[in-house]
Formats: C-alpha cells, sequence, structure tokens
C-alpha cells in the first residue's frame, strides 16, 4: 500500500442504512424506481416503480446488495445513484455515505470487495450482518490521489467496456450469421422437396411418468427428465437413476444416442426451444413424463437433419401458436406429431447436414475466440482495480 494512507473500518469513517420494504405499494406508473437487487444486478435494465418515496436517495450515494444465492453475481454489488428524486431504496440493499471520499472512489472500492465475497461459503444463501458490513477495512489516500486514480479507472475501463462491447458485438454476428443460414436452409426448400408431419417420418415417444421415489443415485439406469433438456444442448446429471429391472418392464421408453429429446412443458423459455440430441453416455436411458423423443425414421430423414429443423424459427413459432399457457405453457404430443417439416431427398440432407457442420464449428471457434477476450478484459479490469487500490495507479503510471 502507498506510504501516507490509511486504513479504517467502513463503520469509522461511513454512514450506513438500510431499505425499506416497497412490496405493497409497487405500481407501473409509479414516479420513483424502486433500487432492489435486480435492478443494481442489472445495471439498471430491469425495474419497478412507485409513488412512495418510503427512502429517498441523493445523488452521489452508493447503494449495495446485501443477499445473495450461493456463488451469486449480486452479492455486494454497487449502484452510484446519478441523480436525486429519481431513486427509492428496497429493503436488503443499503445505502453508505461519507465525507471523506470521493464517492466514485468509494464506489469503486466497495463494488463486489472481496472482503463482503468471503461470506459466501457456495452452499448457503448469504446476508451479510451489520456487523460483517461495518468492519470492512477501507484506504483512504488523500482526496486529491482518489481524484487521480478515479479519473485514470474512469478513463481505463471506458477502453475495456468499449473493447467489451466490439466482442459481444462480433460474438452476436457469427451467432446470427448461423442462424441466418440455418433458417435460409428450410425457409429455400427446392425442387423435389416433399412435407409431411413429423409423425410421418419419426417415432415420437411420450416419457412415462415414474415415480419421484424411483429416482436414486445408487440406482443403475439412467434416465432423461425434462430438467436434462436444454436449449439446444443436452445437461447431465448424476442422480436421476433408475431401478435396473426397469430396463426391460418399461423398454418401450428407452431412448438412444442421437435420439432427439424436447421439452413438454415449458417448451420455450427465453433462451429458446428446449431441444437436445440424446450423448452416447445416456444410450439405453429411461424417458421421463413431460419430455418427448424422436427416433427418426432412417429411410426418409436424416437424424441431425430433423434436429436442425427443429432449431428453427419456423419450429418456435408452432410452438408458440400451440402451447396451452393456461397454467403453464405445454406443448401436447399430438401437436408435436402434427408440426409439418419439408424435407428433400436423403443425399442432399447429408450435403446440408455437412454444410451445417462445417459453419457450425467454424462459429464455435469464433464464439471461443470472443468469449476467451471477454474473460481477459474483465481479469484486466479486476487487475487494473488492485493496482489502483494499492496505490500503484497514482501519477500517471497506466
Amino acid at each position: 500500500m502507498r506510504d501516507g494512507w490509511e486504513v479504517k473500518k467502513l463503520g469509522d469513517v461511513c454512514v450506513y442504512f438500510n431499505g425499506r420494504a416497497h412490496e405493497n405499494c409497487i405500481c407501473d406508473d409509479g414516479k420513483y424506481i424502486v433500487i432492489n437487487s435486480k435492478f443494481i444486478s442489472t445495471d439498471g435494465l430491469i425495474f419497478k416503480k412507485t409513488n412512495n418515496d418510503l427512502f429517498p436517495l441523493l445523488q452521489g450515494d452508493i447503494v449495495m446488495v446485501l443477499s445473495d444465492v450461493p456463488n451469486g453475481k449480486a452479492l455486494a454489488k454497487c449502484y452510484l445513484v446519478e441523480e436525486a428524486d429519481k431513486y427509492t431504496l428496497n429493503q436488503r440493499i443499503c445505502i453508505i455515505r461519507s465525507e471523506v471520499f470521493n464517492n466514485k472512489f468509494l464506489y469503486y472500492q466497495l463494488n463486489r470487495n472481496r472482503y463482503f465475497l468471503n461470506f459466501d461459503n457456495g452452499e448457503n444463501q448469504t446476508n451479510l450482518r451489520l456487523n460483517q458490513i461495518l468492519s470492512c477495512p477501507l484506504k483512504i489516500p488523500s482526496l486529491q490521489e482518489q481524484q487521480q486514480i478515479v479519473a485514470i479507472l474512469d478513463e481505463a475501463f471506458a477502453v475495456i467496456s468499449s473493447a467489451k462491447e466490439n466482442a459481444e458485438k462480433n460474438l452476436k454476428n457469427a451467432k446470427e450469421l448461423f442462424e441466418s443460414y440455418l433458417q435460409g436452409v428450410f425457409a429455400n426448400s427446392g425442387d423435389g422437396w416433399e412435407e409431411k408431419k413429423l409423425g410421418d417420418i419419426s417415432k415420437v415417444i411420450n416419457g412415462y411418468s415414474f415415480n419421484s421415489k424411483d429416482f436414486l443415485s445408487t440406482n443403475q439406469i439412467k434416465s432423461v427428465k425434462i430438467t436434462n433438456v436444454g436449449v439446444k444442448t443436452f445437461i447431465e446429471e448424476l442422480d436421476n437413476y433408475l431401478p435396473e429391472e426397469y430396463k426391460e418392464s418399461y423398454k418401450e421408453y428407452r431412448v438412444q444416442e442421437g435420439n432427439i429429446v424436447i421439452a413438454l412443458t415449458r417448451t420455450i423459455i427465453s433462451a429458446g426451444l428446449k431441444v437436445a440430441i440424446v450423448p452416447q453416455n445416456y444410450g439405453g436411458a429411461l424417458l421421463n413424463q413431460r419430455v418427448a423423443a424422436l427416433v427418426p425414421n432412417e429411410k426418409l430423414i436424416n437424424g441431425q437433419f430433423l434436429y436442425s429443423f427443429l432449431c428453427t424459427e419456423t419450429v418456435v413459432k408452432y410452438v408458440k401458436s400451440n402451447v396451452n399457457t393456461l397454467m403453464q405453457p405445454n406443448l401436447s404430443i399430438n401437436d408435436l406429431k402434427n408440426l409439418h417439416i419439408t424435407f428433400p431427398s436423403l443425399s442432399e440432407q447429408i450435403v446440408i447436414v455437412e454444410k451445417l457442420n462445417k459453419l457450425s464449428e467454424e462459429t464455435k471457434k469464433l464464439e471461443t475466440i470472443y468469449h476467451q477476450k471477454l474473460a481477459d478484459l474483465e481479469e484486466l479490469k479486476k487487475s487494473i482495480l488492485k493496482k489502483a487500490f494499492n496505490g500503484e495507479l497514482t501519477g500517471g503510471q497506466l
């Protein structure tokens, strides 16, 4: 730490307050934005409103999330209030004010501070207590040095933010390129393509309603439950095993490697359609209720071609128009069977699949590069913050 800096507990140099419950006074057209954990964790993108200013906030106030799930990303995340008479503070969010700090400097020091994150044990919800917060050690340089550090951090983070935006844009473009090609394949069907119902070209298996007591981690036979079916991904689990004797007594519900599974409950979520391909190590698994499996007729349809079709916007629109949304969105097995698909000859299907696979591989390579770049930029940000609070960024070292 730099010479001349002091270290004091938060409670000795800051004023702390807790927010108040606003749940009973939320309204869509309210004057004030309620600062809660969702607001802070999304950097203000998601919010609720109220007309009751139960805890008014001032310009320059620092607010911080006090509770989060294990290994969550919101614990101790802060927000710097940029305008007065606009926000009100909800419960389980605290406000921290101080006269010995530059507000932005204090914000940078408190935001996701490692001292607070160490109270997360990774198993239970973390609720920061008052004595823990007030005991947080804070480094205090002179106000002039604080201002210098803030200026350096602002400049560095603006550059990092711009780089992240570019990487995210490139990542989005890479995904959209593949999606555009995929949509085009099925939107521009050529001469000789046939149109049939899904039930006419594929065996459709409706999962069995196994008793919840049948699932034990000590059993031997894997199952495919709705929790295994993600958006274009198969999610493996370690505890959904069924008794060995079910392998034969329920053999009509077996799935094999390469079969396609689709969720029948909450078929579509915000990320897309829940459809996946059964991996090799789940061959012979038994299909549970609210999941359907498709076994393509290999004389008519290539499995990968069918899966690619199910990943298109055409299928998303069909599902949205047919799901029962009275309680939770369900897709019936009959509606699934009645889904129409157009397809060419098997030889042309294979050519299309090879092109899609090649483009998918290239897209995944680009995604890996951009994800790594985003991770590197985040690490750079952490490194700069560490240097800042070790006193290594004053005097124009950056």
